[in-house]
């Protein structure tokens, strides 16, 4: 598929900017909590943990969450990014996808914050991932772009029909050994985004 394609896919599916900024918040959670996650159990797997020491502090990834979701905080207070201008909703975005992150840098370690000590690797430390589920849950509901996936998947397999024995044959009449090609079947074409 090209990227085109994508573009269209995404605009017509998310023409609402407030419903693009919950995908774009979800998805951000959900990537930057994995990558957190993996990154995590690969240093403790090494036994050569990666940590930030500052004035003899170690300083936890949640640490960096609190003031990234104090900073998107902060500029959704003065309305940066709300507003109905092209430059107002790529500020939008990007405040969406920070706000993703800090909210999953943040409850990966859940469970420290709660208990008020280091309890990542212990059976309390569940509670984490509990926490991250439940607020998953909340930042996905009645959105996860459905329709925009379900677009996806028909474009995709879309593709993978044109391409796959590619042309398909068919018997004709009189000549039951000959065969001839089918034409393809086009793609109907998605919808122009309305400008406003």
């Amino acid at each position: 598929m090209r990227f085109s394609r994508f573009l269209a896919l995404y605009r017509h599916h998310f023409r609402d900017h407030r419903r693009e900024r919950m995908f774009l918040a979800s998805s951000s959670f959900f990537v930057i909590f994995g990558v957190s996650r993996i990154l995590v159990y690969s240093f403790q797997a090494r036994g050569n943990p990666h940590e930030l020491w500052i004035a003899g502090i170690h300083v936890h990834h949640y640490v960096w969450g609190i003031a990234v979701l104090l900073l998107v905080g902060y500029l959704w207070l003065i309305q940066v990014g709300t507003g109905m201008s092209r430059d107002s909703h790529r500020l939008g975005r990007i405040t969406a996808l920070l706000y993703g992150a800090g909210a999953a840098l943040t409850l990966d370690e859940f469970a420290m914050l709660l208990h008020l000590k280091d309890v990542y690797w212990e059976r309390s430390g569940r509670i984490s991932l509990d926490a991250v589920m439940l607020f998953g849950a909340l930042v996905s509901a009645g959105l996860w772009g459905g329709p925009f996936w379900r677009g996806l998947l028909r474009q995709g397999a879309r593709v993978v029909r044109r391409n796959r024995g590619r042309p398909a044959l068919v018997r004709t009449q009189g000549a039951p050994s000959a065969a001839e090609p089918i034409g393809q079947v086009l793609a109907p074409p998605v919808p122009k985004p309305e400008k406003s």
